[in-house]
């Protein structure tokens, strides 16, 4: 059995020099059990001990034991040096000289090319927010709020301003979540803590739901986009959904039925956009926050509740408090769903197979045309491509990098996908018609 590398053996001799073999045999699942290393930049960390500490969550860390984790890392952090200086207790050694500097599968022009593209993004200042736009962002945000309450206290509670003010709930509530997406992606300020301390604020106090529970699910995403186990996105398969061609056929070949997926396509218009927030996220961000005990984000989240039972009791009465407030979620959840499935339910779903940083995203993700509109309804998650290769960017530079993701497709023969608004809403539904009948021939003749 090779011997466990001794993590200060670097410390006044030379480091210790490793292969991908090696690295790939530690991904913390069978043998040597419950060991994790990844690789940045050459080096070699041991990560089987800190992973539960990691402060972007254990499972994102996790994702990349046993790989090359260089772009990730580069992708999710602003202070690098800061990060590297917490990382050096970790270091076991480095890559052995005859070694890439990623794993000899990967395409190797590809990713030295998109590290290109990253270090011209980061020279044009493409990463820099301007404070004026999400301070725009937030501003009608309030003033949609304010307007919602100042309808039904003008005009009354009868059945049209009740519903115009439930409208504009909606919208609030919809284009908070996308002002929340910036914050949690460390896009508005330089400084991590002021992105932390905001994001409470805007997910907590205008949304209701824990910050710490949104982190724990999308950097995930964020990290294995549309990979079975490692995307929580996807996690409705099997049990409510069959996503993806492989999945689908496999979940078919195991004669596996948790339901009749060859009608999910329709099921999905009662299960899917009107339920997933009033019926499943409405409380189950109350558990997550005292399950894990998130105390702080319990208390932002009871501010947004107090607040709209103290304005909406007295114009309302408790039967339609109630009733607006689900009427919101109800509108929230449709808007939510659609934007956020149209990029990624039509795209490649499979078991991780550790491929490029750039592969993994454009595999599995889609944009939408841009348009004024289209950037407002989806806050900019129309170039979810981009979004995706660089989460920290300011979502008003997503167009200027556009261009130069295109191009780097173009010469590297992937595909770059971009459609019209409701051909990407129609895309979901046909994409799961197709996966529901792969489903179906697999389970019956195969």
């Amino acid at each position: 059995m090779e011997e466990r590398p001794d993590p200060g053996a670097g410390a006044g001799s030379s480091p210790r020099r490793f292969t991908w073999e090696e690295i790939g045999l530690r991904t913390g699942r069978g043998h040597p059990q419950q060991e994790r290393w990844l690789v940045i930049d050459r080096k070699v960390y041991d990560i089987s001990q800190f992973y539960r500490r990691h402060p972007g969550g254990a499972r994102v860390i996790s994702h990349y034991a046993g790989q090359d984790a260089t772009d990730p890392f580069t992708a999710f952090h602003l202070d690098k040096a800061l990060v590297r200086k917490y990382m050096s207790s970790l270091l076991i050694g480095e890559l052995a000289s005859d070694q890439p500097s990623f794993e000899p599968s990967k395409n190797k022009l590809l990713v030295e090319d998109f590290r290109e593209l990253r270090t011209t993004v980061e020279r044009m200042g493409l990463l820099n927010p301007n404070h004026l736009f999400f301070f725009l962002l937030l501003l009608h945000i309030l003033l949609l709020d304010a307007a919602a309450w100042l309808t039904i206290w003008y005009f009354g509670s009868s059945f049209l301003p009740f519903l115009f003010s439930a409208l504009l709930l909606g919208t609030v509530q919809a284009q908070a979540g996308w002002l929340q997406h910036d914050f949690g992606h460390l896009s508005v300020f330089s400084k991590s803590k002021w992105n932390h301390l905001v994001h409470k604020f805007v997910i907590g106090h205008l949304k209701g739901a824990p910050a710490s529970w949104w982190n724990h699910l999308h950097f995930q995403h964020h990290a294995k986009p549309n990979c079975f186990r490692k995307d929580p996105d996807v996690n409705m398969h099997p049990l409510f959904f069959a996503l993806g061609k492989t999945l689908s056929v496999e979940l078919g070949m195991k004669k596996k039925k948790f339901m009749p997926y060859n009608h999910q396509h329709k099921y999905f218009f009662i299960i899917g956009p009107p339920a997933l927030v009033p019926l499943y996220f409405q409380w189950y961000i109350f558990y997550f926050a005292v399950q894990r005990r998130q105390w702080v984000d319990l208390v932002w989240m009871l501010t947004f509740y107090i607040r709209f039972f103290l304005t909406y009791l007295p114009l309302l009465g408790a039967k339609g408090l109630l009733g607006l407030f689900l009427l919101v979620r109800l509108i929230e959840s449709n808007w939510f769903v659609w934007v956020t499935q149209m990029n990624h339910i039509p795209m490649h779903i499979d078991y991780d197979k550790n491929v490029d940083w750039f592969s993994t995203q454009l595999q599995a993700t889609c944009n939408v045309h841009q348009s004024l509109f289209n950037d407002w309804f989806s806050g900019h998650l129309n170039f979810q491509i981009e979004h995706h290769l660089f989460p920290t960017m300011p979502r008003h530079n997503y167009w200027k990098v556009a261009p130069l993701v295109k191009s780097l497709c173009a010469k590297h023969g992937v595909e770059y996908q971009s459609k019209p608004l409701f051909t990407a809403f129609a895309d979901i539904v046909h994409s799961l018609k197709d996966s529901g009948e792969l489903w179906l021939n697999a389970y019956l003749h195969k």
